[in-house]
């Protein structure tokens, strides 16, 4: 298992994200894991902090999937929209048999269901979609046609709090009822990335599934008894690519705001940090002064290296394109240290314990 902290204080472990040179040299754990909505591969790098062998990934978008290929060379990365994709398609691909697959992962788009976005005035509609058009709100059921078609041992689904908010409610007991009819004793929590070793507040609804026949129950990680703090995660981080708003109507704003007064809970409104508390949630867009975070001290946004610190990425995780394309990419994507808890529990309280596991 890899760890994720190298030296220990009187209150907490240091921070720090293996690199990718170390997290490529971890030992299989012996069990593989079949992603879609894989993004830029940020549930991808969780799976493989754990020790998971990624076998075949689905991604939809060209901008993610050539950040994916450049950190992630090994398995199969499918780029067909995934209502094209069957699953004898992948279980001829990987040349397995029903039922065989350990893990099936899927984070389906979520902003047709984030507080952030229009929500429910976009539902049944074809909408824009990073760089790409098509209907999201519906392709948590594509997911759950997969897992039917699949039967993986467990199956791993994510996506926003705002699915469990307000009108989406309805959505959210509707997938819940497609999930377990695939077979599956099914659990939803609404965890925070706060207390899964990432310095920053993430909510995210977990779905963790285990298919019946196998007599376990689905799990989720506990909560770390601490948190990591922008100070934590910026501490030695290089330098990169940033955006200044110090010459733009954006500057006043800042200046008006006090570091870390701000309710973790507002999507809306500009966000400057604080040094000494977790940063607010990394929204998918930045440059328009809504829904951003800023530098606690100088008027501008975090760099790139900054964001990948916040997020739970590796300083040397790839990234092309802008610095809006760069910062989308990591605000889309699950963080990767946030997925390494999840999996690990997976791993160690139901795949270790199945019948005739030796690992």
């Amino acid at each position: 298992m890899v760890t994720l902290v190298t030296q220990v204080t009187m209150k907490k472990p240091v921070y720090r994200v293996p690199s990718m040179v170390e997290i490529e040299a971890l030992p299989w754990n012996g069990f593989n894991v079949v992603l879609t909505f894989s993004g830029c591969g940020g549930s991808c790098l969780g799976y493989r902090m754990a020790g998971y062998r990624v076998l075949w990934a689905n991604e939809f978008v060209p901008a993610a999937q050539e950040t994916y290929r450049a950190n992630h060379r090994t398995g199969i990365l499918d780029t067909r929209d995934i209502r094209s994709v069957t699953a004898d398609d992948i279980l001829t691909t990987l040349g397995m048999n029903v039922g065989e697959i350990d893990l099936l992962d899927g984070s389906p788009p979520c902003a047709s269901f984030s507080t952030a976005g229009k929500r429910e005035s976009g539902w049944g509609k074809v909408k824009t979609y990073s760089d790409t058009k098509q209907r999201t709100d519906d392709l948590f059921f594509e997911y759950a046609r997969l897992l039917k078609g699949l039967q993986p041992k467990v199956f791993v689904a994510e996506n926003v709090s705002g699915l469990v908010k307000g009108v989406a409610k309805g959505y959210f007991l509707n997938i819940l009822a497609a999930l377990k009819a695939c077979g599956y004793k099914v659990s939803a929590k609404l965890l925070d990335s706060r207390w899964l070793g990432v310095p920053q507040m993430r909510q995210r609804v977990i779905f963790v599934g285990v298919r019946e026949d196998l007599g376990l129950s689905p799990v989720h990680p506990s909560p770390l008894p601490y948190q990591y703090v922008v100070r934590d995660a910026w501490t030695g981080v290089p330098d990169g690519l940033s955006m200044s708003f110090e010459d733009t109507g954006l500057f006043a704003k800042w200046k008006m705001r006090e570091p870390g007064k701000f309710d973790y809970s507002d999507t809306f409104n500009l966000k400057r940090l604080s040094m000494d508390r977790p940063s607010a949630t990394v929204c998918m867009t930045v440059g328009h002064g809504t829904a951003a975070i800023t530098h606690p001290s100088e008027p501008r946004y975090p760099t790139i290296p900054e964001l990948k610190r916040l997020s739970g990425f590796p300083d040397d995780f790839l990234l092309s394109g802008t610095f809006k394309q760069q910062w989308e990419r990591i605000g889309r994507a699950v963080p990767p240290v946030m997925m390494f808890h999840i999996a690990s529990t997976i791993r160690d309280q139901v795949l270790c314990k199945l019948p005739n596991v030796t690992k």
